[in-house]
């Protein structure tokens, strides 16, 4: 059981599996606000997690919450609740794990003498400003913990509620590098409603890219996931992308749909629900695995590159770093190599939209997204609770790499 390390002597009767082991530490909590849905309260060990040899422009990542509300179909973070002996279905919607001390903790360890300020990465597994954090407020005091200790952050996220905290990032961008990625795949209202149901509308995303861009900070944009033959026609793509554009986006990345196992099983039967005549097409299509057909990505490249290059995005442009005067001007940035970038989010590499066999980063992602999610191979520690320092030496260590997993595609920690 991954809450092993957290046991004490007692157990809670009346809990969920794995929640009776914390005794003291957690509790379950419901309220109408939140109607079928429980918060399970707990007090974590440690707040930063390793992300070792990753090639992604971080190497540490902070998750205040496990499950999340937003309740997207095809959420590869999923298979994470497994660990704790919940399920990746309605289990991950419903029953949120919530770190109620993790900006405490992480103050602590950013105190070290051994921190060397190192990029940490949020919303890396599930969403940091999901509905919970409008009730829980963890996030101000991570900004605060990171930015008053000089360590450089990066923040992705569907949620609106970052808007909250816009001038305490505004002020953390004073200190130390900010980078902010928004998560905008659907530009089709209802659908979004259909796949990604406790998600903020798309207009409220529009507007927060707005408002970020208007409070000086860039913003990135992940187009993620494209669903074929749902969201990826030529016409679709070029209104989603001329949207990001006149919103100020500061770069698009663009990954097409990923169904690892524990997710596929879940968006197939929201499929078959709402578009059984897509069934037979996307059993063709990720008959071979996770990733749609080689030539269904090549094809994909082909139609999404010149739209990218038409609106401003292409391989060549550069950076806007804030808006002029007030207004934003002719967009300037997009996919573009991530090597060096300084947000990680909306600034692919160049090989984002290579078939799989030629992305590098693809290949690179093993450990972000496990760190980032919290999963743990059997038999290992659950990164997103397992210690990260020695308290005899009082410096950081990495976990090891575990090299005889198989590779997860960059989307799994970038969106």
């Amino acid at each position: 059981m991954r809450w092993a390390g957290q046991q004490l002597d007692a157990e809670t009767p009346g809990t969920l599996p794995g929640l009776g082991l914390i005794a003291g530490l957690v509790r379950s909590v419901t309220t109408p606000e939140f109607q079928g849905i429980t918060f399970h309260e707990v007090v974590a060990r440690s707040a930063l997690n390793s992300v070792p040899g990753t090639g992604l422009p971080f190497n540490w990542t902070v998750n205040p919450y496990r499950g999340c509300t937003h309740a997207c179909r095809y959420c590869f973070a999923r298979p994470t609740h497994k660990y704790l002996e919940l399920d990746s279905g309605q289990d991950f919607d419903r029953q949120i794990v919530v770190k109620t001390n993790v900006a405490d903790v992480l103050r602590r360890e950013l105190a070290r003498p051994s921190w060397n300020h190192e990029q940490v990465a949020l919303g890396t597994n599930t969403d940091p400003y999901q509905r919970a954090e409008g009730r829980y407020r963890l996030m101000p005091g991570i900004i605060e913990a990171l930015a008053g200790s000089g360590t450089p952050l990066s923040v992705l996220t569907k949620g609106t509620l970052l808007r909250r905290d816009l001038d305490l990032l505004s002020a953390a961008a004073s200190e130390v590098r900010v980078g902010i990625g928004i998560s905008l795949a659907l530009g089709d209202e209802e659908l979004r409603r259909r796949l990604e149901p406790g998600v903020p509308s798309v207009r409220g995303r529009l507007d927060l890219i707005r408002a970020i861009r208007d409070a000086g900070l860039p913003c990135g944009v992940m187009v993620a996931p494209v669903l074929p033959w749902l969201t990826d026609s030529a016409d679709q793509l070029d209104d989603l992308f001329g949207q990001l554009s006149e919103a100020g986006a500061t770069g698009v990345t663009t990954l097409i749909l990923h169904l690892r196992p524990g997710v596929k099983d879940w968006f197939m039967a929201w499929l078959a629900r709402d578009h059984p005549d897509l069934v037979s097409r996307y059993e063709s299509l990720y008959a071979h695995g996770s990733y749609a057909g080689p030539s269904y990505r090549k094809a994909f490249e082909d139609k999404a590159r010149p739209l990218l290059d038409k609106h401003g995005f292409g391989r060549g442009s550069s950076h806007r770093s804030k808006p002029l005067n007030g207004m934003h001007p002719t967009p300037a940035t997009g996919v573009v190599n991530g090597h060096g970038t300084t947000s990680g989010w909306g600034e692919a590499p160049s090989d984002a939209l290579l078939p799989e066999s030629e992305s590098t980063s693809s290949r690179q992602a093993e450990s972000a997204s496990r760190a980032g999610a919290g999963s743990a191979s059997e038999g290992g520690a659950d990164l997103s609770d397992a210690s990260v320092s020695d308290p005899a030496t009082d410096r950081f260590r990495r976990p090891p790499t575990r090299r005889s997993r198989p590779t997860t595609p960059t989307q799994e920690a970038l969106f």
